[in-house]
């Protein structure tokens, strides 16, 4: 007594009210035809959001090694700055005879720790530029992940408009691929910005 049961998927239903209705289902061809546009430009936007991602990834490791750079040269500007205190000290207690190389070396000193500060602050100017960018592309990875967001809510819309036939949802689609659309055309366009 096996009775033999066949459950099919929306895949095979598909095909099957294609072969009793024909190829002419012109509702099933425009979501079929939307849902590979809209998976195509996702495709395109999923590659952008990750192509700025890995770019302020960069940004930031950018930053972080000019801050590394910075903070030995601030470092080494401390280290010239004991040199100096010392040299000082020996000014103010070698004999008449040593102070004038003490003196010199105390000066010497000085000019060294001028221009380590220069060098330590230019590298902390960069370190800035460098924050700074990795936010501004950080902010357009966050556009384009919510353009293929968008489109993926757009597909799934599609695949439950072409399951249950319900035309009124062509409308839900077409909304939320416009907002991605808009969403994806803000990232592209500060992208060049």
């Amino acid at each position: 007594m096996s009775e033999e049961f066949e459950v099919q998927g929306p895949h095979e239903e598909a095909v099957e009210h294609i072969g009793e209705h024909g190829a002419a289902d012109r509702f099933a061809g425009r979501i079929a035809i939307t849902t590979a546009l809209l998976a195509t430009v996702g495709a395109m936007f999923s590659y952008m959001a990750g192509s700025t991602q890995a770019d302020a990834a960069l940004f930031k490791n950018d930053a972080a090694i000019k801050t590394t750079l910075a903070s030995d040269q601030w470092n080494y500007y401390q280290a010239k700055g004991n040199k100096q205190n010392l040299a000082d000290l020996g000014h103010a207690i070698a004999p008449p005879a040593a102070q004038d190389k003490f003196a010199a070396d105390a000066e010497r000193y000085g000019k060294e720790k001028e221009e380590i500060r220069k060098k330590a602050e230019a590298l902390e100017e960069e370190a800035k530029v460098f924050d700074e960018r990795a936010g501004h592309v950080m902010h357009i990875h966050h556009r384009w992940a919510q353009a293929m967001t968008l489109l993926q809510i757009a597909i799934a819309m599609a695949a439950i408009a072409l399951l249950t036939r319900r035309t009124w949802l062509q409308f839900v689609i077409y909304a939320f691929a416009g907002v991605g659309g808009v969403l994806g055309a803000m990232a592209a366009m500060q992208s060049f910005t």
